[in-house]
């Protein structure tokens, strides 16, 4: 595989600016998680009871989206297999020409980026649905 010639790309110092911006990203991040596990409590329930299963049995956090999937129909799995493919594939995806300048949402990629930013909308979406708008017998209703 041939290699770039260096000389066809500006460069942009990263040190000390981009440095600095990462260091105080994450330590605004990492107090924000403490912050968020020493005021929130977990939502633990008593221990398990085999004869008495909570009404409606949730999955854990991150899979509370496929969880709600598949309620509406076990068939409905099979797309977002077909969908998490495409994902794994998608860097070997031809896209047109090698970008020369890395960017936020460049303009001839805006398909790819408007489908994976779709795609995290109804992650979220369904996860929080699942969390807070369902009941007994996974049917639905209002947290208020």
């Amino acid at each position: 595989m041939k290699k770039p010639d260096p000389s066809r790309y500006e460069y942009v110092r990263s040190s000390p600016r981009f440095f600095r911006l990462i260091t105080a990203s994450g330590a605004l991040f990492t107090a924000a998680v403490l912050a968020g596990a020493f005021f929130l409590t977990a939502p633990l329930q008593g221990p398990a009871d085999p004869g008495a299963p909570p009404n409606p049995a949730k999955s854990a956090w991150f899979l509370l989206w496929i969880q709600e999937v598949v309620s509406h129909g076990t068939y409905l799995v099979y797309p977002c297999l077909l969908l998490g493919l495409l994902f794994l594939l998608l860097p070997w995806a031809p896209l047109g020409a090698p970008l020369q300048k890395a960017s936020w949402l460049p303009g001839d990629r805006m398909p790819v980026n408007l489908l994976a930013l779709a795609v995290f909308a109804a992650l979220v979406a369904l996860t929080l649905i699942a969390a807070f708008f369902r009941g007994p017998m996974w049917t639905f209703a209002s947290p208020f």
